[in-house]
């Protein structure tokens, strides 16, 4: 699970390079189009189709639509905001996953729960600061991506056990195509050919986007699922080391304190959940 962290990690940060010439529209097709091709093949290895009747299924429609609201979200906040605030914010995940759970789902949640809840809100609050001098309105596409994928994962738990897990990951690469292309064309911005390095960081992307989707699926398979999950925090880590050595940012005291409590919180909401799983 450390190393599928260290993966994404990587893939964010060779995002935000890309992101300095790039349009986000242009990043998000390009990864879109790459993650297909990888799973497709995949799934044809296994003997399965991509283009099945159950990509139509609502539920498969609409974790695809939270995918790529929260791809286009959190690349477009890499791209406009630090590194360390995007993927701190990121990480109120596992607390957004909670709080869909109890509003939609039906599932029961403790005050104990409410209140992890309530903490992790508050570190978002300290790192996007609305109404201060240091706000940055960018920040607020991260919890909005935050948003997205919580419709993805939440979608995920009502899938049918039949469908194939490539199947939902090309199916999610597949529609970040034309949702990156229509981005694109809605803000006007011209398509660039990507330089030599620009290529490589694209491959990059999707290499280490791979590996760490594999290595993430292998720890939750082998491991306890509650000592395996709260290493999903050591993103924020490697996401730390990478914005300070590559973009030479310096995160100060109040985002550092809002990244501790959102992890913090997301690890006892985790940690409760399964304790009621277990009982």
């Amino acid at each position: 699970m450390t190393g599928a962290m260290a993966m994404f990690a990587v893939e964010d940060a060779a995002i935000k390079l890309l992101g300095l010439r790039l349009p986000t529209g242009e990043i998000v097709a390009v990864i879109g189009a790459f993650g297909l091709t990888v799973f497709w093949l995949l799934l044809a290895r296994e003997g399965g189709r991509m283009l099945t009747r159950d990509l139509l299924r609502p539920v498969v429609l609409l974790r695809n639509a939270g995918e790529l609201v929260g791809t286009l979200c959190f690349v477009t906040a890499l791209r406009l905001t630090d590194l360390a605030s995007a993927s701190a914010i990121l990480q109120a995940l596992p607390l957004a996953l909670v709080l869909g759970a109890a509003l939609f789902l039906g599932e029961r949640v403790g005050w104990r729960r409410w209140a992890a809840i309530l903490a992790g809100f508050v570190g978002v609050l300290m790192i996007v600061r609305p109404g201060m001098a240091g706000f940055e309105p960018a920040s607020l596409l991260a919890l909005i991506a935050v948003g997205g994928l919580a419709v993805r994962d939440l979608s995920t738990r009502r899938m049918p056990r039949h469908v194939a897990s490539h199947l939902l990951s090309g199916s999610a690469y597949g529609v970040m195509v034309p949702g990156g292309l229509a981005l694109a064309a809605l803000q006007g911005t011209p398509l660039l050919v990507p330089t030599a390095v620009e290529a490589a960081a694209f491959v990059a992307c999707v290499a280490v986007g791979v590996a760490g989707y594999a290595m993430m699926v292998m720890a939750t398979r082998v491991g306890e699922a509650s000592m395996v999950a709260p290493f999903r925090y050591t993103r924020l880590v490697f996401a730390l080391i990478l914005a300070v050595t590559l973009f030479g940012e310096r995160p100060d005291t109040m985002t550092l304190a809002g990244a501790a409590i959102i992890c913090a919180s997301g690890g006892f909401a985790m940690w409760r959940e399964f304790r009621r799983a277990r009982a």
